[in-house]
Parts: C-alpha cells; structure tokens; sequence
C-alpha cells in the first residue's frame, strides 16, 4: 500500500503529533509499505528512525512552516501529484488549513482521506479561541471531517469530546504507536543518577515533569504542592524534563525561589536517548497536572519504565492509565497533587512493588504489532481493500 502523511511541521520540538507521525511512518515502512511524508517545515528525525532497510521519504514542500494558513501555488502544485500517486492521504491536525486543502486535493483526485484531529477537538481545546473556531469549522473544517474515510482518535475520551463536531462522520479510536523496544531492556536508573546527582539525595523523594515546560501543563502546580509538602515536613524534588519559552522558564524558576524551593526545583532541558528512559527509572513518580493532552507518549512510556503516573482528567487516556494500578488520576490542583504524591512515595515497598505492574500493564496495552494491525485495517478499509475494522463508529 502507498501512504502519504501530511503534516505542516516536522519539528520535534513541537510536541507528540510530529513525534506519533514518525514513529507510524518508520514501522509501516518495515512492514513494507511505501511511505512519504509531505510537510512545509522540515526537522531532525528521532534517533534510530529510519533504520530498516526501507525507509520512509519525507518531502519538503517548501515555503511557510507551521501556522501557514493555506498552501501557495508552489506548495499547492507540489503535494498534488504526490497525493495521486498515493492510495491513501492521512493527515495530521485541524486548524492549520493546509491540512483542509490536503483533504481537498485529495477527493478531487478520486483519492481517500484520514484525518487525526491530535487533541485539536477537545473540550479544553476548543474553548480556548471558541468563537474563531466554531466560525472556521462551520466554514470549511467540517466537512472535512465529515468526507474523511475516517476521522482517527487515540482514545475513546477523545471521540466523545470530538463527535459532536464531524456528527455525520466516521471516527476510529487507535492509541498512539509507541516505540517500547527502550523499555525491554531499559538502562536502569543510574545513567540519569550519574547525570543529576540531586536525585542522590537520601530521604528525598524525586518527582518527574517530563514534557513540554509550558502553562497548559501547569508546571506551577507542581511547585506550589512541592511547597505545600515541604510545610507538611515532606521534601521533594521536582525535576523538569523539557524545552520551554525561556521566559516563562524563568517565571517558574522565579516562583521556586519565592516559596523557598530554588535548591528542589530543577530545570534539566531536553532528556533523550538512554538518559530518557534512566530518569523515568530514577524518579518515583512522573507527575503532569495537564489542562488537556489527548494521548501523551511520556504517560505510557513512564508506565513502562515501571514508573507510576499522577495527572488529571484533562487526559484523555485517563481511564486507560487508571485501570493500570499505577496512575493516579486527580484534581489539577497543588492540594490534590500533594496528596496524591505523599500517598505514592511514602510507602517504599509498595511503590516498588507497582513498578512491574505498571511496566507489564504499558508493554501489553500499546504492544506495537497490536497497534500497527489496527492501523493497518484501517488504512485497507479507506482504500477499499478490507473490510469495516472493529471499533468503527459513525460520530
């Protein structure tokens, strides 16, 4: 089968739908599938990717990156024979109106279209900007969902926050494809000791941000309940694991020093590679007190390093990750994140004992050969080579 990607950035920096389209990208292509990925801004590929003896092409269209309204003419003439040379177009994301014009380009060549609306449908989502929103989704977005073969959530919370918006339309929930190979035989925690000798400290319980340093994700949160529990005679660290606007960066590194934390609140930058997956294991819970995250690789993969999870509702794999044994699922608030810590950590053997659980619970519920199957069959339905694949729902 060819199947081509669109998605307007492939920079990493920007978060987990670039980091979802490379990961499904690499592994169709080892099962022999020819790939392309089309996008206006380049990036850097994750290491490891690309290393099967067939691997994905990536076109650059050239022109405006991310945030581009519609395609030019250059772009527009560039991308359209590549969508006719494809059996099936899957783009990536709502707002950016390339992506509709992909979807355009696409019926008008006779060719089918998926859409992942990557969170960009959620009820925190859509209320931010509400009313120019609703204006261009009523103008062009939605039927661009509603004509798509199928619409591809990555959890069931996501369809029933999304539904409302393609009604008419088909949806299919698929979780994100993780790479999970780091986490059968993961490093173990000294590597990330080694590096951050502040998680050396005796009697002192380390808690992980592990993501993108920005107020969606509440970073405060995690200072304020790090400040509550020093007040309650419980020191913590709280390390963060991230890029983030270094303004903002600051400002958190700012209200540290005014509650008194500046010496347990750490600012580590970008964590990849082995180092990643050593700093889930040498942290006792990873903790993200999120507004909204319609998947989130860092919840899945901190399951599987053996490392329990503290976030809030505003995920939508949260009945997912509760029914693991190892996640709490919480208020995003200091006081319940304090709690919700304290109760974790306090208790040594009972935190080491959910390790294996939480490790075995991410290696079965996101098995890669699982997840490629589903995306599989649907990629064969949109083509009209396979049969309705379970889990096909009209929204």
């Amino acid at each position: 089968m060819k199947i081509l990607h669109y998605i307007p950035s492939l920079d990493l920096a920007r978060g987990g739908p670039i980091t979802a389209v490379f990961g499904l990208s690499d592994a169709l292509a080892a099962r022999g599938h020819d790939v392309s990925i089309a996008t206006c801004e380049a990036g850097e590929p994750p290491v490891g990717w690309g290393q099967f003896s067939k691997r994905p092409d990536i076109v650059h269209l050239g022109g405006s990156p991310v945030g581009v309204k519609f395609f030019s003419s250059s772009q527009r003439s560039a991308i359209a024979p590549l969508i006719a040379s494809h059996d099936v177009l899957h783009v990536h994301g709502v707002w950016d109106l390339s992506n509709v014009q992909a979807g355009k380009l696409a019926r008008k060549c006779g060719r089918p279209h998926i859409v992942s609306v990557r969170g960009m449908l959620d009820d925190w989502s859509m209320a931010q900007g509400a009313l120019k929103k609703r204006l261009v989704l009523a103008a062009m977005v939605r039927k661009h969902l509603t004509t798509a073969k199928v619409v591809h959530l990555t959890a069931q919370a996501e369809f029933d926050q999304a539904r409302k918006w393609f009604r008419g339309g088909t949806g299919m929930v698929i979780p994100n494809l993780l790479d999970l190979n780091p986490f059968r035989d993961p490093p173990g925690p000294n590597e990330a000791r080694a590096k951050f000798p502040q998680l050396n400290d005796p009697g002192v319980r380390n808690v992980l941000f592990l993501s993108r340093v920005h107020h969606k994700k509440s970073p405060d949160v995690l200072i304020r309940a790090a400040a509550l529990l020093r007040d309650r005679g419980v020191t913590i660290n709280v390390i963060f694991a991230g890029k983030g606007d270094d303004d903002y960066v600051r400002s958190l590194g700012a209200l540290a020093k005014e509650v008194g934390l500046d010496n347990r609140v750490w600012f580590v930058g970008h964590v990849g590679g082995t180092l990643k997956t050593s700093l889930y294991q040498a942290c006792d819970v990873m903790a993200l007190p999120t507004h909204q995250e319609n998947f989130g690789f860092v919840f899945p993969e901190s399951l599987a390093a053996g490392t329990p999870v503290i976030t809030t509702k505003g995920v939508d794999i949260w009945p997912e990750l509760q029914s693991s044994g190892a996640a709490r699922i919480v208020d995003g608030t200091p006081d319940a994140f304090a709690q919700a810590i304290d109760e974790l950590t306090k208790d040594r053997a009972a935190l080491q004992a959910m390790r294996p659980i939480a490790h075995e619970f991410a290696m079965r519920t996101y098995a890669e050969n699982v997840v490629l199957d589903r995306f599989e069959a649907m990629y064969r339905y949109a083509v009209g080579v396979g049969d309705a694949p379970s889990g096909l729902a009209r929204a």
